[in-house]
């Protein structure tokens, strides 16, 4: 992987860092906020590789918050069970309330 790869997952991580208990967020949302509109699917790369790193990447989902990432999880149901426990709720792999519960980064967080 390249060292421009890197840089970019080490700020996919930080963001995702700090999507709050009970909140979601987006591939494509944090690729807008970096500035790399077109990178969701990097974004989804990264959040695959995020395991040792302390990220919540369960709480990262599609634009219509489906878990599309789930099956990188260890278990059938992890990530919809982590995303219970912080009180939202799914319904055949999907979001419900999707709105009340999306956290978007370019809203929140105050880029220099």
């Amino acid at each position: 992987m390249s060292t421009e790869t890197d840089n970019f997952f080490e700020k996919v991580y930080q963001v995702a860092r700090l999507i709050p208990e009970g909140k979601v967020t987006s591939y494509g949302a944090i690729a807008h906020y970096l500035g790399a509109t077109k990178s969701a699917r990097m974004v989804g790369w990264a959040m695959n590789g995020s395991k040792a790193k302390d990220v919540p990447a369960h709480r990262v989902v599609n634009k219509k918050g489906l878990l599309t990432g789930k099956h990188h999880f260890e278990g059938a149901n992890l990530m919809q069970q982590l995303l219970e426990n912080e009180g939202i709720e799914i319904i055949d792999n999907q979001i419900q309330n999707l709105t009340s519960c999306f956290w978007d980064p370019s809203k929140e967080l105050f880029r220099e």
